[in-house]
Order: structure tokens, then sequence, then C-alpha cells
């Protein structure tokens, strides 16, 4: 696309713009091809040639370099050679036609050149297009540069732009983690109990009573920092021993552990209390068994979750897992944050209880499956595998067992007539309304369904597993301390 450089107007192509120049652009004016000097008529612009521009004299090039046509720039080796051709190829520009012979006249319009002939126009116009079609090209190389650098421009800012975009997601991202585990300052179980409590009355659920007394009870529990039980079933373990003793076709010998007590999240800590839960069990056993009764002398009563927070920290105090607890930023207390294998581990070993966290960091088996978990679990209860007794209530304590999202507690294993072993776990997400049915004296297949775990029921990519097994002397508690400040999980294969 070409513009016309008098008017603007744009035009596609180069026959399109001379029959534009010629049409649109005319002037009868006659003016000095020379200097542009406008006569106001033929004869004045002759003397005005003849006086302002005489013939040149023989003699060397001027010092610019060899001396050129007016007209279409055609060089010469002299003043006169120019001045031979000028008058022999355009002398006609020069004399201006007969009075009154009515020859029509031919201005360039884009410098002013006066010609007597279309055709000569059109030749010397040809001359301006070709200068502008170079010129042209001149200022694309010279575009293509400033393209290049305004595209550095756009892609830098494009980048930028990312950058900010990535940073704003990565930090969405981080609260929304921070939020799920209880890192976003929201308050803890105490706020969520009271928020929770008064939703229900919102809905109906519950009275503006019950609710108040709820709400004493609990603040009570808080400033004792125990349990309140309003979460616990127990006598779970005596009535699977009583199960079992009966005829069941399909199990071979099933192992448990001492008494366990089972606790379930409350409107408080529903969604992220299930590890102090399962603290709450294992710690539920450990106070029935007599050889740990010097370890536990300061508890008397299961702790509620923020004195189990409150415990963690003590922990981490003292010196244990200092790479945890700054993760935690060391502060659980007044937080939802979640808890898993490392601060259980922590906390039982700054109570001086003999404990190892054993890391399952892969599958073991087919289709994601963990065999290995089943045969550590099944070791860990059966000191005498061949032993005739068909059900074997163990002197250990239960298991911890955490993966991704979520822990429970280890409370036996069976195994079965066909030599595959099925885990016992306690729930925490499971309501006491539940449990409390394995109580009753009509147990069937259909009730141990909430408790049974076979192998292809835990497919999570990892599992980990705290079991308690022995005390620790006060020495040999400074040494776990002083151990997992470097410490590592043992891995199984």
């Amino acid at each position: 696309m070409l513009l016309c450089e008098l008017c603007g107007q744009a035009l596609r192509t180069e026959p399109e713009m001379r029959r534009h120049l010629l049409r649109a652009h005319l002037e009868r004016e006659p003016r000095c091809p020379l200097c542009s000097f406008s006569a106001p008529g033929y004869d004045e612009l002759r003397a005005h040639v003849d006086s302002a521009h005489p013939e040149p004299g023989p003699g060397p090039a001027p010092a610019g370099g060899p001396p050129q046509c007016p007209f279409c720039g055609e060089t010469g080796a002299s003043g006169r050679q120019v001045e031979a051709h000028v008058r022999s190829r355009h002398g006609h520009l020069l004399d201006p036609p007969a009075p009154g012979n009515g020859q029509q006249l031919y201005e360039c319009p884009m410098c002013d050149l006066v010609c007597a002939n279309g055709q000569i126009l059109q030749e010397h116009v040809d001359l301006h297009l070709e200068e502008h079609r170079f010129s042209e090209v001149d200022i694309n190389v010279g575009g293509s540069l400033s393209d290049l650098e305004l595209a550095q421009q756009l892609q830098n800012e494009e980048d930028r732009q990312q950058g900010l975009e990535e940073a704003r997601r990565e930090r969405e991202e981080f609260q929304k983690l921070q939020r799920q585990y209880g890192l976003d300052s929201s308050g803890g179980y105490k706020q969520q109990s009271l928020k929770n409590m008064e939703r229900e009355v919102a809905r109906g659920r519950m009275q503006p009573s019950e609710y108040h007394k709820r709400k004493a009870d609990m603040m009570e529990s808080l400033a004792f920092g125990v349990d309140d039980g309003k979460t616990k079933t127990s006598g779970v373990i005596e009535a699977l021993c009583r199960y079992y003793q009966n005829e069941i076709k399909d199990v071979r010998r099933v192992w448990l552990s001492t008494g366990v007590d089972h606790f379930h999240s409350s409107l408080g800590d529903r969604g992220w209390g299930c590890g102090y839960r399962n603290f709450q069990m294992l710690l539920s056993s450990l106070l029935r068994n007599g050889m740990y009764d010097d370890c536990l002398r300061d508890i008397t009563l299961i702790p509620c979750i923020p004195k189990i927070q409150s415990m963690i920290e003590d922990a981490w105090k003292e010196g244990f897992d200092p790479q945890g607890a700054s993760h935690f930023s060391n502060r659980l207390h007044g937080t939802k944050a979640w808890i898993g294998a490392c601060e259980i581990y922590s906390l039982l070993t700054s109570l001086r209880l003999k404990c190892q966290i054993i890391d399952f960091h892969k599958p073991t088996g087919p289709l994601g499956t963990h065999p290995r978990l089943f045969e550590w679990v099944l070791s860990y209860y059966s000191s005498n595998r061949e032993s005739g007794t068909k059900v074997v209530c163990t002197p250990k304590p239960p298991i911890y067992m955490q993966h991704q999202g979520h822990s429970r507690t280890i409370v036996g294993i069976e195994e079965r007539k066909n030599r595959t072993l099925c885990l016992l776990i306690f729930d925490p997400g499971c309501p006491s309304q539940e449990m409390q049915k394995l109580l009753k004296q009509s147990n069937d297949d259909t009730s141990l369904k909430l408790l049974r775990k076979f192998v292809g029921s835990l497919k999570d990519k990892q599992y980990q597993i705290v079991a308690v097994d022995g005390e620790l002397s006060p020495e040999e508690k400074v040494v776990r301390c002083q151990a997992s400040q470097v410490f590592t999980a043992a891995r199984i294969p």
C-alpha cells in the first residue's frame, strides 16, 4: 500500500499512484526546475534560469562529485557535458510553449519540476517512486530492529506477568495448604467448637440450652486440660476377644493389642484432629499397662487436644525434632495444625517411652499394595505364631499408622485360613454410634467391616507407623533427643 505524500491518499499500486499524481496534483504555475523558483510566466522563468543558473564553463567537477542533470540525475564528466545533455534531452522543459497554442504543462507534484510532456513527467515521477521504494526498504530494515526491540520488550513484559501470575498461584496454593493443615491463624479447637455449635443452633439441630451446657463443659475440660470423654467408646477389644472365641470359619488365628478406648473427632477437631485422636487411643492403652507407670506417672487422665498440642511443644523445647518444630513455627496450641508420625514419635520419646518409627516408603506388592506392612505388624504382635491359641490377647500397645491426609490405629491382626492377613483398625473418623455396635453380644462379620482392612484396602503410596515397646532411661532419652536432631525414619525396602 502506497500513501500520497501530498494528500495522504492510500493507493494499492505504483501505476495508480502515477495516475493519481498526474490527475490530482498538476499545477499550472511554472517553476524553476533547478531551485523551485516560482515565476509568473515562462519569460520570467527563462530570465531566472539565465541569470541564476548560467551555463557552467569547462573545468573540473565540483568538490561534491561529478555534475548531475537536474531532471533525471544523469552525471557527466563536466558541467558543459551535462548542459548539452539538458539541452538535448530536456530542452523542451526550459522553453515555454508558444503563446496561444494551448499546450498543457505538467509540474511534478513531488519536487515542483515543470514538464511539457506527460510521458516525461511520468518518467520523472518514476524516479521519485524508485527513491521512495528504496527509502521504504531502509525504513523497514531500521524498523525491523525496532520490532526486535519491541518484541523483546513484549517478551519481557509477558515473562514478568507470567512470573507475577505464578507467584500469585503459589501464594494461593500456600494459603490453601495453610488452611488445609490448620496453619492459617484461624483459631484452634476452642474456636472451631464454638463456631460449629453456633451453626448447629442456627440450623435448629441444637437447642440453645444444650449449647450453653456443652460450652460450659468444654471450657471446664480445657481449663483442666483433660478430654471430656464425649467421643470415647470403651470395651471394644474385650468384645472382640469374646467374639473371636466363638467358631469363626474364615479366621485361623487373631492377635489383639491390650485394651484400647476409641476416640472419634468432634465439632472442635473435625477435619484435622485424627493425629491427636489416635494419640489418645494409644495413650488409653498405655495407661492400662503397668509397665509404663513410671513414664506416665504425671498423666492420669486422657489429655484434651489443646493439651496434647502443648505437650508436643514441650517436646520441641527439649530439643526433639527441630526440623519439624520449624515447620510449625514451634507452635501448635491455638491452631488446627495436622500432626503426623514424627510429632507422635517426638511426644512419646519425650515421655520416655521407647518407640520406633518405620517408613514403608513405597509399595512392596502388586497393584500398589503393601504386604511388607502387614508382615511387620504380624511380627510385632506374634512372638509365638505356632501357639495353638486361636485368640491371642497380647500385652502389646496398639500401633499408630499414618498415610497421606489421615492416620489410624492398628489394634490387631487376623491370619485367615487361606494364610492371608487382615489388619484390625480403629478409625477416628468412625462415630461412636457405629463403634458401639461392636459391643453387642450378637456381633457378626458385618459389624467387623468397620475394622477389617485387607492387603488390597491399603494402597496409599507411603505409610508410616509408630510402635511402642518399652521404657527409656533418662540417659537413653537424652541420646534419642540428640539423634532426633538428625533423625531419619527407618525404611523398609
